[in-house]
Order: structure tokens, then sequence, then C-alpha cells
């Protein structure tokens, strides 16, 4: 049964026994069918015939209708041949049945169609079981139902008519499944004798054996019989090496044209191992072994091309060779993205491999980053290995013009590699070295190839490759694999290229938008440091910026990634901020602005890259009150150290990074912190890395910040050196800064009432503070200054109304009013009264503005300590007139 013929014979008889299986079902299951039909016809022709039987309608109507019906139902039934004939009333009671015991009684049955006037077929569950009924109505002479017969066939009687045929069926299967497999044996016998008593898999084995000895084997076969013919088998490889015709099957090997001594060899059919025989121009090794025991009487022969094989070798092992080389290449040219180094390792990588000396020319925008030119006569040489010492070719450095003539020039033109396989006999060569033409054929060196550095089209630089001493002199062969080689070092030059012009726009683009030092203000003394990342330049940012009202904001960003657009996303977002700074907002409202944007920028650039993300601190700091107030939008909070040393990171209610807020507020905090603390503000590269989680960096950054009092600047050369190593893999921003109060006696303050005539008793109290802070140059301007600020407030705004002069390193005037509403500035017509007093302030002050607060608003203006510190716009006195309206202060 292992064998391919008994395989075959119980596939054979599974076949016929599904195959009789299935016709004795389909014969059951038809006869079944069958029987339910003719139970249907028979049981609707009895209801039938009994419902339109003469007398059927008197015996209903008479007084004893079973007594007259049950005899006959009874002779019908019997001659139908079925379960019953039944009669029943329209209300269910029963007339005649095939149990005299039901009669009389009242059944619920299927009968709504039949009292209807319609007659039916169904399988019902009644008293007899499950059964085949039939229901005909019984009518009256004018049409109307007066009864219904129903006629019952049990199912099981059914199926028993079916059953006693089942024995004929079971029989002729039986007799079918003998006979088939009484053939199937004979034809599995007979086929058991062909095939030798093999298995399936050997069979397959055998062909698939067969096909590969016939065409894929690399060995030429001949199986040759006795008496010197071919008796079963000449393979393609055969036919192939010795040139055989197509019908040499059954020809003497004497006839097959072969060479005398292979011919003689093949038909001696005595054993030979690897006999070296010419066939034609081939060296053949040829093998000798007889078939026996394994077939008929005879030999088989085995042929081998071993002079193919001997120069396949050679070029296989050639093949390895550069394979590997160029596998190298990939490998170790181009580890960095620096043009110079790239075309270092090209040469090392090439020499002494492939050549024995390796120079390496590049134009020397290219080695700035730029374009290279079109056309360009000159490059400078970047790299040279294989030469040690002094030697007779021009140096790393220097710039080498090309000869109209020479090999470079001829390369360059051509778009292709250029061979000078003898550089004895050859003199274009010599037009690029007049002056060393001889040390170098003294040096030994006999040949060179010239191979343009070019990718993706431009040409970057050349590759020459020089052999000399015992080196076999350059071939065609070597000319190409140079251009492999070239070609995909070239692909290295030019991403360093292109990188190092990517990361110079990204350095130059950063420290442009990077602040170049920090604006002079009195509220704080700050440090600051940026370190770039290892992979490039980055988003980190910090700012400083002046406020109205002596205050200061402090600001730290990172935008997440590195590179130009990090870089340039960085500065719109910086330039951003400090636009919003000149709002005076709140931390709070500045970064909800600052959100928007970023979430507007995001929506206008979806087919470029957009922000990808992006956070923000931002605390302000006031030296009147020494309230810091913060808030962040994604970002650490400050670290806060107070002038007894001790180090805090106080709780900043951390908001969704910028573009993430989804319009929720953003949340703040306020700090009263006593003069001289120190607030230290850091991005996240200072804290996190591959190593270090968050956590553990702000325990470090702790400990960096404890200690003795420090100045800013020698806190961030602690912090840097404690927290970060020597190339980082993200970039750090840290302003450290130490706050300072304005001295109390620089800061007066008085309340207004309400009414225009405390005017002039304010402005005179104002001008005398002025007079005693020693700044009698400016006090005219300013009494002129504070009288329309506070003219203004009396007439447009609310209580309360308070004037409050602060001495820094401007004389800052502030008023404020319990009123939001914001005034603006117009140039009055020679007909109106009024408006002029803002214009007059903008005159005489440096700048001016107003800003919100929670209970109100307040209107400042600077004004320089000195009154020839600002370019006068008018004569005051000028200005005066001009301004003054007609109801006066």
């Amino acid at each position: 049964m292992r064998s391919v013929a008994g395989e075959v014979f119980l596939l054979q008889l599974a076949v016929v026994v599904l195959l009789v299986a299935a016709a004795v079902v389909a014969l059951v299951v038809q006869a079944r069918s069958a029987g339910m039909l003719d139970a249907r016809h028979r049981t609707l022709a009895a209801a039938g015939t009994f419902a339109e039987s003469p007398g059927i309608v008197a015996a209903l109507r008479g007084p004893d209708p079973s007594a007259v019906l049950q005899p006959s139902a009874e002779a019908a039934r019997k001659i139908a041949g079925v379960d019953g004939i039944n009669v029943y009333t329209l209300d269910g009671l029963t007339l005649t049945h095939s149990d005299p015991e039901q009669i009389g009684k009242h059944v619920v049955g299927p009968f709504a169609e039949a009292a209807a006037g319609k007659s039916f077929t169904e399988t019902f569950e009644g008293s007899l079981g499950r059964s085949v009924v039939s229901v005909v109505p019984v009518k009256d002479s004018d049409g109307s139902v007066i009864a219904v017969v129903s006629s019952p066939v049990t199912v099981q009687n059914v199926q028993g008519m079916v059953n006693r045929q089942l024995p004929v069926v079971l029989g002729s299967a039986a007799a079918v499944l003998a006979l088939s497999a009484g053939g199937t044996a004979l034809v599995s016998r007979r086929l058991l004798r062909r095939t030798h008593g093999l298995g399936p898999a050997e069979m397959t084995r055998m062909y698939e054996h067969h096909d590969a000895v016939l065409h894929a084997v690399r060995e030429g076969v001949l199986i040759v019989g006795d008496g010197g013919r071919l008796l079963l088998l000449a393979n393609d490889e055969a036919r192939r090496l010795l040139d055989l015709p197509a019908d040499a099957e059954g020809l003497p090997v004497t006839e097959l044209g072969l060479a005398e001594g292979i011919a003689e060899l093949i038909a001696s059919g005595r054993p030979a191992t690897d006999e070296l025989h010419m066939a034609a121009d081939r060296l053949l090794a040829v093998n000798i072994r007889p078939t026996d025991p394994y077939g008929q009487a005879g030999t088989v022969v085995t042929l081998r091309d071993t002079t193919e094989l001997r120069a396949l070798s050679g070029r296989a092992e050639v093949a390895r060779e550069r394979l590997k080389l160029l596998y190298d290449a990939g490998v170790q040219v181009g580890t960095t993205l620096n043009v110079e180094r790239t075309a270092q390792e090209l040469a090392e990588v090439a020499a002494p491999r492939f050549a024995d000396v390796v120079t390496v020319d590049l134009l020397d925008p290219v080695l700035r980053g730029e374009e290279p030119p079109e056309a360009s006569t000159e490059m400078r040489r970047t790299a040279v290995v294989g030469l040690q010492g002094d030697h007779p070719l021009s140096p790393v450095g220097e710039l080498i013009r090309f000869a109209p003539t020479g090999p470079m020039a001829a390369g360059l033109a051509g778009g292709r590699a250029v061979l000078e396989a003898d550089l004895r006999a050859t003199h274009r060569w010599r037009a690029q070295h007049q002056a060393n033409a001889r040390q170098i054929l003294d040096r030994g060196i006999h040949s060179l190839i010239v191979v343009p550095l070019r990718a993706r089209g431009v040409v970057l630089g050349m590759a020459g490759y020089w052999r000399g001493q015992d080196s076999p002199p350059f071939d065609e062969e070597d000319v190409s694999f140079a251009e492999e080689l070239t070609a995909r070092a070239a692909l290295s030059v030019d991403n360093a290229r292109r990188y190092t012009r990517e990361h110079d726009m990204a350095v130059t683009l950063q420290r442009s938008l990077l602040p170049r030092g920090v604006a002079e203000q009195s509220a704080v003394e700050v440090a600051h440091r940026y370190l770039p990342a290892q992979a490039g330049v980055g988003g980190d940012w910090f700012d400083v910026i002046p406020l109205p009202g002596a205050r200061v904001a402090l600001v730290v960003g990172d935008v997440v990634g590195h590179g130009l657009h990090a870089a340039a996303t960085m500065g719109r977002l910086r330039t951003a901020v400090y636009n919003f700074s000149t709002l005076d907002l709140p931390p709070d409202e500045l970064l909800s602005h600052l959100d928007e944007l970023v979430t507007h920028i995001d929506t206008d650039e979806q087919e470029w890259q957009g922000i990808t993300g992006a956070t923000c601190l931002c605390a302000l700091y006031d030296p009147v009150s020494g309230q810091v107030t913060a808030a962040t939008a994604g970002h650490p909070g400050p670290a806060l150290v107070r002038p007894d040393g001790t180090v805090s990171f106080p709780e900043v209610p951390v908001s969704p990074p910028l573009g993430l807020g989804a319009g929720l507020p953003m949340e703040t905090t306020a700090l009263t912190l006593p003069e001289g603390s120190l607030l230290a503000l850091f991005t996240d590269g200072l804290i996190e890395s591959r190593d270090r989680d968050p956590d553990a960096g702000l325990a470090a950054l702790r400990a960096a910040l404890a200690g003795p009092v420090r100045t800013p600047e020698e806190t961030c050369t602690v912090v840097i050196d404690a927290m970060l190593p020597t190339k980082p893999s993200d970039d750090v921003a840290l302003l450290v800064a130490r706050t300072r109060r304005l001295d109390p006696a620089r800061i007066a303050e008085w309340d207004v009432d309400p009414d225009p005539a405390a005017v002039s008793p304010v402005r005179n109290a104002c001008a005398r503070r002025v007079a005693d802070w020693g700044l009698e140059d400016i006090a005219f301007t300013t009494e002129l200054i504070l009288s329309e600020l506070i003219t203004n407030a009396i007439r447009y705004g609310t209580e309360p109304i308070r004037v409050r002069l602060l001495y820094d390193r401007c004389l800052v005037c502030e008023v404020s009013d319990g009123s939001s509403t914001s005034p603006h500035m117009r140039r009055a017509e020679a007909t109106d009264e009024g408006g002029r007093g803002l214009f007059l302030v903008a005159q005489f002050a440096e700048r001016w503005g107003t800003r919100y607060t929670a209970r109100g608003k307040i209107i400042w203006s600077e004004q320089a300590l000195h009154a020839g510190a600002a370019p006068p716009a008018m004569d005051p006195g000028e200005g005066l007139l001009a301004g003054w309206d007609d109801e006066g202060f």
C-alpha cells in the first residue's frame, strides 16, 4: 500500500465507495420524497372523493350523521389505503374518525382554509402522530361549507414503504462496489508491475533527478551501452561540451565526430577518473564507471570543462575581492558628514586593495558646502593615501589647475573615467605633471585611472588611482570598477556637502535669531548659555524682554527637532513672543496667543512640515513688588535658589504644549521673591538624555544649584559643567537671573480724586518729587505729560485713580484708573477743541502705552533722565501751545 500502485488502488476504491454511497443516499432521499408526494395525493384524493360522495350532505343534515357516515368512512379508508377519513363540523365536532372513541369530541385543527371553501394538504401533528393531512370542504347545494373532511397518513407509514425498498437498493450498491473493487485491483496490479513497486516519493525524486541530469547539471553525462552505442541518455551539457548532433542517441561513439582520444576512451568502456582530453577547444576531465549492478550492462560517462572552470575560478576570486571592496566602501565611506573626511575615507578604502596610490581632488565650493559651478578648471587636493614622506604628487591643500590636454580635463569633458595604462608609453598625462613627471616614474608608478566624482549629474571633483612597482597595469575591467567605486563615494561626498550647506545655513540662521546680548534693564542680573546638540542646531531659545514699569519678562522655549526647520520655527516663535510682550500681556494670555499662532502655523503648513512640537515658559518679574508670575505650555518649570542657598522647584501649572491647547485657558502661579534670589529657566535638554530620566536630571540640577552664593555667570558655568557631557544629544538653553528690588525711595505714588481741581496739586507734588530726584531738566515735560494723563483719567476713566512715578534707567509715569477703555492717539483738526493730549504725550515721551490690569488699566510713559537724551520733536513751548485745549487743567 506504500507504493504508487497501492495509493492508486486506495484512491480509486475511495472514489467508488463515495459514488456508491452518494447514489444510495440519493435513491433513499428520492424514495422518501416520492412516498411523501404519494401520501399527499392519496390523502387529497380520498378526502375529496368522500366530500363529494352522494348522500353526505343529507347525512350531515340528518339526526345522527355519525351513524350514517362512520361505516362509509371506514370502508373508504381501507379502499384508499389511508389512515383515516375524518369528518368534522365547522365548530370542530368529530363526526367520523378512524378511532371511534374520538367521535363526538371537539378538536382544534387547521381547518380555517377549508371552512373558507379551500382544500389544502399539509403535515400536521395530530392524534395519530405526525401525519400528512389533506382537508377538503363539504359544500351544500348553495355552495356554503357545512363540514370538512380530513384524510391523514402518518409519516411512519410512509417511511415504512421506503424501508421496504432499502434491501434492494443496498444489495445493488454492494454488487456495484464489489465489481468496481475488482476492476480497480486488476488495474493496480498491472501498475505495480510497471512501477517496480516504487512509492510516490521515490517516483517523484526519480523524475526530478532525471530532469536535473538532463537539463540542470553543469557536467556532461553520457550513458553508453555494450558495443560503444549511446543507449539511454546524453544530457544538455554533454551535447554542448562535445557538440553532439540532435540524433546522437543510438549511434556508435566513433561516428559522433569526437576527437580521437576521447572517442576511444568512451568507446572502450574502461573505468577512468579525471582523465584530461581535448574536445575541440575545451579541456575536459573524463570519468567513466560501469552501470552494473544498477542497470543494464554499460557505462556512465561524466564530462567536466576544466578550462572554463579555471578561468571562472580566477575571475570569481577577482570579482569576490571587488565586491568585498565595494561593500567595505559602502560601510567605511561616508561615516561622517564631513566633506574632507569622506574624501579621505575613499582614498583609504581604495589603497592598497585596488590602487597603490589614491588621490582625491575637490572643487573649493564643494569643500565649503556650496553648489559646484558648471565648469571649473581647478580643484584642491583633499586626500593622498599610499605615499609617505616627500612624494612627487601634489600635497593636500594645494590648488591644482587642469592642463587643457591632460587626463583630468579629458575626464571632465567626457564625464567618464580616463585610462592611462602605461605612463611611460604615453605623454598626455605629462601635461598635468610637467614638473614632476620624471619623479613619478622614478617612484615606480606606471598606470593611472582618473575618474570624475559625479553625483546627481554634477561634478564634485576627481579621483586618481595610481599603480606602481609590481602591480599589474589597469585594464578596462578596472576602469568599470573604478567608476562604480567612485560613483558610490561621490554620493557620500555630495551628502556631506549638502549637510555642510544646510548646517551652515542653520547655524547662520540660528545665530541671527538667538539674542546676541541681553537688553539693558535693572530688574534682574542675567547670564545665559546655549549649547547646540551633537546632531546640529536645534530649536531651543531664550530671551530677556524689558517691559514698562521697570519689569522684565524671562522666556525659554523649545522646538522639537534639529536643523534648518527647527531653527526657522524657533525664530518665528521668539519673534512672536517679543511682539506679544510689547502688548504688555500677562504670561498666561501671552502663551494663549502663542498657542493660537502655532495652531494657525500648523494649519497653514499641512502640506509641508508644520511644527511637530513646541513648548514655552514665560516668567514676568516686577522689581517694585518683588513678585514673579509664571506660566508654562508643556515646558519644565523654573528652579528657584533663595539667598540662603536652598533650592526648590515651584509648582507651576503645566498646560499642554503649544498647538495642542485646543483653546483651554493657561494657568499661572505667582511668587514673591526676596531680593537676591536666583531664577533658573532651562530647556529639557539640560535634565533629560538617553541614559537619564527627568527625575534624576532634576536631582542633579538641584545639587548643582545648591551651595554658596554665586553670580549668575558662575551659576551657568557650574550647572553646565555638572549636567552636560561634551557633546549633548539635545540642544540646551539655560537662563539664570538674580532678582533685584527697586529702591523704595525711587517710587512715588498718589491717589487722585475724580475732580479736575485735583490735577494741579498732584502735578505740583510730582514736580517736587522729580526735583528731589535731581531731574529738574525734565520737570516741565513731566508736568505736561502728567497733566494730560491725569486729566484724561478724570474725564474718561473711573475710580480709583492713582499716579505712580518710578525713577529707574528712565523716569516712568503711570496713571491708573478703574476703566478698561483704551485711549487712542489721533491728530486733531484745527477746529477741534480737544484731542491733542495723547499727541503731546507721544511727542515728549520716549515711549508710552497702555496695559490692562485686573481692576482697570494703566497709561504709562517713559522719559529719558536728561532733556538732551531724547530727540526733541518740537520746542516744549510750541508743543504746549499746540496741545493746550480750551478747558485747561
